[in-house]
């Protein structure tokens, strides 16, 4: 018979509670202290993290060789694929996907090497920019609630809401007390799309300054790429510190316990995938998914 309502999205291999205990140790080093959320970030465990408590060389869910390493992507890339269908058949969870990090940090490679098996059934990918001006007319959080996913849906963001506490106060448009301000607005945002079923997952993406000059020469070196390229993205690059203090101080205020940041280590493309692949196979497995029922009209058709 077909798989119904009552049946668990199954693999060959699904992962036992014994993995999942396995996953969360792994992760745990790089998931910033969880903070309450609330407008003096009271609670937090922990002491507060800085980026340099990250190495973006690491590569802590490598097997130890790159071709393993890709081969495990392109596997893991597939059952995504399938888990999508079950999720999006399910439609009791929807599911919000946030790529965070600086240029060149991988976002992009990220929706290819990861999601770019998955069929585009259920599932949305949503582009950053900045607003425009009937963005700017509305609060800053108003383009992006009208973004989330709907029942069944996984949306992905490259850049998100976070843009709007690292450019503004970075360059001074906003003060100190207005970004923890859009903290406490965020965290509020989020826990009401976590209470209403939505599971988000937030990956920063950290790469080393070496390792931006590096894929920002490669841009200018090769003409296909020069559409990648803005004179814009040498003056960002300038504020280079500032923009690392502006994330460790939205890790700090916006890990909580229901939208945890991740830290990926990712100067290894290789590395960034396999881990943002995992982590995400990780979390749909934690949702227990079922098919959705089945049509009794369909019981007994023979297709001649």
């Amino acid at each position: 018979m077909p798989p119904n309502g009552d049946a668990p999205y199954t693999t060959d291999s699904p992962p036992t509670k014994a993995d999942l205990k396995s996953m969360a140790k792994m992760l745990a080093p790089w998931q910033p202290p969880e903070t309450s959320g609330s407008a003096n970030n009271a609670n937090k465990k922990g002491k507060a993290c800085s980026l340099n408590d990250f190495d973006p060389a690491a590569k802590p869910f490598s097997n130890g060789d790159k071709q393993l390493d890709k081969a495990a992507v392109e596997a893991l890339a597939n059952e995504l694929d399938e888990l999508q269908n079950c999720f999006y058949g399910d439609k009791r969870y929807k599911l919000l996907v946030i790529l965070q990090g600086t240029d060149t940090s991988g976002k992009d490679g990220v929706l290819r090497g990861v999601f770019g098996r998955i069929s585009p059934l259920g599932v949305r990918t949503m582009g950053w920019k900045a607003p425009s001006e009937e963005e700017r007319a509305h609060d800053y959080l108003w383009r992006i609630h009208q973004a989330v996913p709907g029942a069944g849906e996984l949306m992905i963001f490259n850049r998100s809401h976070y843009e709007d506490v690292l450019v503004p106060p970075v360059n001074g448009w906003i003060t100190a007390a207005q970004t923890a301000q859009r903290y406490q607005h965020i965290n509020d945002f989020e826990r009401m799309l976590s209470e209403t079923g939505t599971v988000i997952l937030k990956f920063m993406l950290h790469i080393s300054l070496d390792e931006q000059r590096e894929r920002l020469q490669a841009r200018l070196d090769d003409p296909a790429k020069h559409w990648k390229f803005s004179l814009g993205d040498l003056e960002v690059r300038k504020q280079w510190k500032q923009y690392q203090k502006a994330y460790e101080g939205l890790l700090n205020a916006t890990s909580t316990a229901w939208a945890p940041w991740t830290v990926v280590p990712a100067n290894s493309k290789t590395h960034r995938d396999l881990m943002i692949a995992k982590l995400v196979h990780h979390a749909l497995h934690k949702l227990d998914l079922r098919y959705p029922p089945g049509d009794p009209a369909l019981e007994g058709i023979k297709v001649s």
